[in-house]
């Protein structure tokens, strides 16, 4: 399932970097897009969200959903 989130603190490809993995972590099989300048993460995978989210906070990122 397709699931977005709005992720404040992103500000370079480290970044980015850093919430892929986390995702990928949960779903090696997760495709994940980013668009830095808006914040906003697309994520195609059939984990729950909050799982999703809890893993992209832990990196130190703020989620909106």
């Amino acid at each position: 399932m397709n699931q977005s989130f709005q992720v404040s603190g992103m500000t370079c490809g480290h970044c980015e970097m850093a919430v892929k993995r986390a995702v990928k972590q949960l779903d090696p099989a997760a495709d994940i897009q980013i668009d830095r300048s808006t914040g906003k993460v697309d994520v195609q995978s059939e984990q729950p969200r909050e799982q999703l989210v809890k893993a992209i906070a832990d990196e130190g990122y703020a989620v909106a959903a």
